[in-house]
């Protein structure tokens, strides 16, 4: 098997770097599947080295570096550098950080037109987005569905600027012609959405048989359970290369810094154009925000909505420095540990 057809790049390991490249497809808890030069194979992470904070605990979509075992699994001992990683708050400890995908070039960021639209969920996607180092697209499904779209891809395209939105329908195959120029070899693209939207019903229209589960939706709220159990990487027929995952009903916010510029880019275009410098967009006069919502320009539920992402960011910078400094605690205590042993 050719690595390079799962979108490895051999300048990706420096000569000083020993093992075997590999890709991890799935993640299973402790175990980690794999595709390397040897075929399909399972791994598991090399305790010294990723549990005394030396390296990045990988996630789907990620390259590595392993030990080989032919006869059973594989040691991960390196986790190679990122050209991309989308991550958010992990909703189960309701703090921390939770790694969702790396190495890919898109996010496709889909939600369905019917009943589930929501523009407000769709901004933090696309904040998260931005910030993972990709180029987010909006795919709004089930097309089908509805008679009059034209209202939802106006009002995506405007908290969208700079993604193409697109509305397809894996029933008829609408649309879906015009996502052929995300699909090129080697190329990565991790599929985001709530349960329901149609992510797996997308991955079988473009693999064009059927190699993922589908589950109806509930018709009296248009939503639907999770489908795929876990992330997973598919390589597709064309040669380009899918990230499925479950289903997300939570999206919490974590380093944004830079999403929420690209993002939001409408929103901070008023900013500097205050009669006061230090403006706090609430009573003072001159607020160049406050004008533009009261003039039309710029909806409240936007300027809203940058607030509480803001603000959730806000909350998670302060978590993520506290991390960051932990993390670099434990990798000072691990090399001190090599010293001590030489």
């Amino acid at each position: 098997m050719n690595l390079v057809d799962y979108g490895f790049i051999p300048t990706m390991v420096s000569e000083d770097i020993t093992g075997t490249p590999a890709r991890i497809i799935a993640v299973h808890r402790e175990r980690y599947e794999l595709v390397c030069e040897y075929g399909h194979a399972y791994g598991r992470l090399k305790t010294s080295v990723y549990y005394d904070g030396l390296e990045d605990f990988p996630t789907t979509g990620d390259f590595v570096m392993v030990n080989y075992n032919p006869n059973g699994d594989s040691q991960i001992i390196k986790t190679l550098n990122r050209k991309s990683f989308f991550s958010r708050r992990n909703p189960t400890l309701g703090r921390g950080e939770q790694a969702v995908a790396a190495n890919f070039d898109y996010v496709f960021i889909m939600q369905s037109l019917n009943l589930d639209f929501n523009l407000r969920r769709m901004e933090r996607y696309i904040t998260l987005a931005w910030q993972s180092g990709a180029v987010p697209v909006m795919i709004l499904t089930k097309a089908d569905l509805v008679e009059d779209y034209s209202e939802q891809m106006q009002a995506v395209q405007k908290v969208a600027a700079g993604a193409g939105v697109y509305a397809i329908s894996t029933i008829t195959g609408y649309g879906l012609d015009r996502l052929k120029e995300y699909l090129k070899p080697r190329k990565t693209i991790v599929f985001l959405g709530s349960s329901g939207v149609g992510k797996s019903s997308l991955v079988n229209a473009l693999a064009g048989q059927e190699i993922m589960a589908v589950n109806d939706i509930r018709e009296d709220d248009s939503k639907g359970r999770h489908t795929t159990a876990h992330r997973q990487l598919i390589r597709l027929p064309s040669g380009a290369i899918i990230i499925d995952t479950p289903g997300m009903r939570e999206l919490g916010m974590w380093d944004v810094s830079t999403g929420l510029d690209e993002a939001f880019s409408d929103v901070e275009s008023y900013f500097g154009l205050c009669r006061f410098s230090d403006c706090h967009h609430l009573t003072e006069p001159g607020c160049a925000i406050r004008a533009a919502i009261a003039g039309g320009e710029l909806p409240c539920e936007r300027w809203e909505s940058y607030l509480q992402l803001k603000r959730e960011a806000k909350f998670s910078d302060d978590k993520a420095e506290y991390l960051n400094k932990r993390q670099q605690r434990l990798k000072d205590i691990a090399k001190l540990r090599k010293q001590i042993k030489k």
